[in-house]
Order: C-alpha cells, then structure tokens, then sequence
C-alpha cells in the first residue's frame, strides 16, 4: 500500500541502523567504525535512505550524536541533540539529500512533510527561541539544498 502506509524517517534514529543499535547482526558499519571514516558512513546512511526511501511519507530532519538510550537489551533509540551540538554526527544537509532524493542524485519531491521532532528535549530547550531559530535555519538549507516544496 504504498503511498497510505508507510514509514517516517527520522534522521536520527535511521543513523542507528548503519551502528545495529538493535541488531548487531544487522549493522552495516563495523563494530570498530571510527566516526572519522565520513565516506563509510556516507555509504551506510545511503544504503539505508535507499531501501526506506520509497515507503517514507515523512521526513524529520535531526541530529544524533552516535549514541543510544533505552531500558533492556534492546528497543534502544537514537539519542537527539541539538541541530548545532558540536557531538552531532550527520551533516543534516547532506544526509537528508539522501532521503528527498533518489539513488541517483535526483530530487524526488515525494515527502508529504518534513518536519523536527523534538520530543526528546526538555521543555527550557523547546520553549527557547534560539532552539527555533537554529532548527529552521537548518530546515530551510535542507530545503534550499534540494529544492523541496509542497
């Protein structure tokens, strides 16, 4: 059913995917991956992108410093910083082309939505205007970046 059901990115949680946060046996970078390695994570994120972009309805742009919360062994999810948090690992602009475009490099215009999800944050952060400012600027270079529009 695509098109009515379907799958919401998140930037940062899709990230954990590449670690296998909550399959090891799944990941696709090495246990030993080194953050400094920007192509192998650039290849991973795509791959993921790749095979979720056709389901996605729902973009969310973020960012994730590389680590993980959750309570067990599993169920873990991607811990959200802030847009500008010097410990982010993604290049929000560059990452979420992956998502609102194809494999090829080609813009798709096929999100419904791109929105922030701020739920992991403390109400000081959410009612701060500087948390705003600086999440819709990077909203609009995402946007500037590859030509979204509703």
């Amino acid at each position: 059913m695509k098109g009515v059901v379907g799958y919401q990115a998140d930037m940062a949680h899709s990230m954990l995917f590449a670690l296998g946060a909550n399959a090891e046996k799944d990941r696709l970078l090495p246990s030993d991956f080194e953050w400094s390695d920007k192509a192998a994570l650039d290849a991973a994120y795509k791959k993921i992108a790749d095979a979720l972009r056709p389901w996605t309805l729902d973009f969310h742009v973020a960012q994730n410093d590389g680590t993980t919360f959750g309570s067990g062994s599993h169920e873990k999810t991607g811990r959200h910083c802030q847009i500008d948090d010097p410990n982010g690992r993604l290049d929000v602009t560059k990452h979420a082309g992956y998502w609102l475009r194809d494999g090829n490099g080609d813009l798709t215009k096929t999100m419904r939505h791109i929105c922030w999800d701020g739920c992991m944050f403390p109400n000081t952060v959410m009612e701060s205007q500087a948390t705003w400012n600086k999440i819709l600027g990077a909203m609009i270079k995402v946007r500037d970046a590859h030509g979204w529009r509703e």
